[in-house]
């Protein structure tokens, strides 16, 4: 009997697999990946040697204002690390600069003033200017161009009118923009609600480019990247993270370029060969990536990339704050199928995008192939099921259910933290 540990809220719950049901564990090499120093001597180190720019001290020189674009609560960027270190060395290079920091929310809600002492600590959340992007505020974003896609960019104000944007955050593999970090912080972090839903349309959704570990011809990446040249992100700081959330590498430097090698470093960590089994079992790698349904779709698709047609996914997922996205929740909950979903949303083009439906047409994709059994003790049952999967309250409930479907000499597939892996 294999014990395999799967991160589900703030813990590890131990599940057991019966040996000769085994097919393969899918892990990141991040999550054994031995950094040579501490935390804080990685980030000074990147920012020591900034990739194809001068260094963020150089670049403040003369400045009066700057703006700081960094994740939101549903990130487990470590800010407690970095933006004390990149406070310091802003101020010490220019004592007198004004620094408001700017939560890319993207379109999810604002961060509570709770989340933002747990990412900050109470020291920066006291004494720094901290603002929460509105995506649907119309007042606070001002349009700036317009997308390779066609689609109209409407980015935050603050960004637009500061004479230095930063942003940092951090790079793992991400379920339709390749990777996340580097650009992401722009679009859709601080941009409009209808540039992300142009960005995020279904014709974009669909395409093959548009996969986890995928940058080349990938669509949303290119509007990503015009986006944060219109923006002038001029110097990005992103970490690399193991399975304790502790930073492993970072990259600081062109938004660009410095991107470009923490993905190569991330990919090069992150790549597993997909060995197809009856059941997969995966995670969304625990708090915060696992607060709602609608963050835990990216564990999923790393599951599906190693499932069998007609498998099942085993999906462990505290989803404490519920569905993540109201349009999200009523469009599954509403529908007679997954197939009606995908249905409907093939039919919506480019500038008719609803809220969410990135989501929801990724879910149905998967729930068109696969039974989706969701292991939760912190949420409500009811929700799961109208939202076409089954609910578990452990698992192992949910894996005599699965062998139920699909025979108790099924073979099993583990990923234990889906969000971290490139199934290939």
């Amino acid at each position: 009997m294999a014990k395999i540990k799967i991160p589900y809220s703030n813990k590890r719950l131990e599940v057991y697999i019966p040996d000769h049901n085994l097919a393969a564990i899918l892990e990141s090499k991040a999550h054994t990946y031995q950094a040579e120093c501490s935390q804080e001597e990685i980030v000074n180190r990147a920012l020591d040697h900034p990739i194809g720019s001068v260094p963020l001290e150089e670049l403040v020189q003369g400045k009066k204002n700057m703006v700081i674009i960094t994740s939101d609560h549903t990130r487990p960027v470590p800010s407690k690390v970095t933006m004390p270190i990149l406070l310091k060395r802003i101020r010490k290079a220019n004592p007198a600069i004004k620094i408001k920091i700017l939560i890319a929310t993207g379109f999810h809600r604002p961060d509570t003033t709770e989340e933002m002492i747990q990412k900050f600590g109470h020291e920066i959340v006291d004494h720094e200017v901290i603002i929460n992007h509105l995506s649907e505020d119309e007042n606070s974003v001002v349009r700036v161009g317009t997308l390779p896609s066609g689609g109209e960019l409407w980015l935050n104000k603050l960004v637009m009118e500061t004479e230095l944007l930063i942003s940092e955050g951090f790079i793992e593999p991400h379920f339709f923009a390749g990777f996340s970090g580097g650009r992401k912080s722009v679009l859709p972090g601080v941009a409009s609600a209808k540039t992300v839903m142009a960005n995020h349309c279904s014709e974009f959704i669909a395409s093959e480019f548009a996969r986890t570990g995928v940058i080349k011809n990938n669509p949303i990446h290119k509007d990503m990247l015009y986006a944060a040249r219109q923006a002038k992100l001029a110097f990005i700081f992103n970490v690399v993270i193991d399975s304790e959330k502790n930073i492993i590498n970072a990259f600081a430097g062109d938004s660009e370029l410095a991107h470009a090698e923490g993905c190569q470093f991330v990919m090069k960590l992150a790549s597993v060969k997909a060995v197809k089994a009856d059941i997969t079992i995966t995670s969304n790698g625990g708090y915060p990536l696992d607060q709602n349904v609608y963050q835990s779709v990216k564990g999923m698709t790393a599951a599906e990339a190693a499932c069998k047609d007609g498998g099942v996914i085993i999906m462990v997922s505290a989803c404490n704050d519920g569905h993540g996205g109201q349009s999200f929740y009523e469009t599954m909950a509403n529908a007679g199928s997954p197939e009606e979903v995908l249905h409907r949303v093939m039919k919506t083009g480019r500038t008719e995008t609803i809220p969410d439906q990135w989501e929801f047409q990724i879910l149905a994709r998967i729930l068109h192939k696969h039974t989706v059994i969701l292991v939760s003790d912190l949420c409500d049952p009811e929700m799961i099921k109208r939202m076409h999967m089954q609910h578990a309250f452990t698992f192992d409930e949910a894996l005599k259910r699965a062998f139920q479907i699909k025979g108790v000499d099924a073979d099993i597939t583990v990923i234990p933290d889906g969000v971290s892996v490139v199934v290939k």
